[in-house]
């Protein structure tokens, strides 16, 4: 019997746990000075320099399938011509983000970006609607945009 009472107390301190972290996540994105907002996902992210590197924290949300697979999140520092100086990666975890679940990302650049600086972020994925289990119905997806620095932290 006490089995069992410590298993139901166990049980709900872990899907408590997981409702306050969805809502941590959705409070930290809005406390974050950047935002992208598109069809599938939205964004939001702090640029701040630590000596020489870039630090670019921030958290992403699934608006739009079933299943986000193998969601990654790239950004490249960009020259004045526009062509990639540097570039680096999050692979976000859990791989699979759900419809409305939201992750934190992480990319540090080895270099300090200023003012005036312009920042190319993609991402990709591959997109499911669910399926019938058999045989999965996704949908390879990438998308850019570009972001002027206006005053890293």
């Amino acid at each position: 019997m006490r089995t069992t009472i410590g298993l139901i107390l166990l049980l709900g301190a872990l899907l408590g746990g997981c409702a306050t972290t969805s809502t941590d996540y959705r409070q930290r994105m809005n406390a974050l000075p950047e935002h992208y907002q598109q069809f599938d996902l939205v964004m939001g992210w702090e640029t701040r320099v630590e000596g020489d590197q870039t630090v670019i924290d921030g958290v992403v949300r699934n608006v739009r399938y079933f299943v986000m697979r193998d969601l990654e999140i790239w950004v490249a520092l960009l020259a004045p011509q526009g062509k990639p100086v540097r570039r680096e990666v999050s692979f976000i975890i859990p791989s699979d983000l759900k419809l409305d679940e939201s992750a934190p990302f992480s990319i540090r650049l080895p270099m300090a970006v200023k003012a005036g600086d312009r920042l190319r972020f993609t991402y990709k994925y591959r997109g499911s609607d669910g399926g019938d289990g058999l045989q999965r119905d996704e949908t390879p997806w990438m998308q850019s945009f570009e972001r002027v620095v206006v005053a890293p932290r």
